[in-house]
């Protein structure tokens, strides 16, 4: 299982979650050159240990266990996975 990013971080971006993950698969981060125009952060799905510090950490409320992500907001487990495949 991994934790997934979801619609109430579109526009915000705080970084909180990117401070406290132990793995560094939160991304894009402040240094690279993707954050800027990213409307959101992403964490890697294979990366992700599943320790949860960054949902505790989200200001917004924002980040979710994958099989605990609401209805409605479904679609944004394939959209944190779809992120990292290149």
């Amino acid at each position: 299982m991994a934790f997934v990013i979801t619609k109430p971080c579109i526009g915000v971006k705080d970084t909180a979650c990117i401070v406290v993950c132990p793995v560094d698969c939160i991304h894009p981060a402040p240094a690279e050159p993707a954050f800027a125009p990213a409307e959101m952060l992403h964490i890697d799905p294979n990366a992700c240990t599943d320790c949860s510090m960054c949902a505790g950490e989200c200001p917004v409320q924002a980040i979710f266990q994958d099989c605990d992500v609401p209805t409605e907001w479904s679609e944004f487990v394939e959209r944190n996975a779809s992120f990292y495949v290149k």
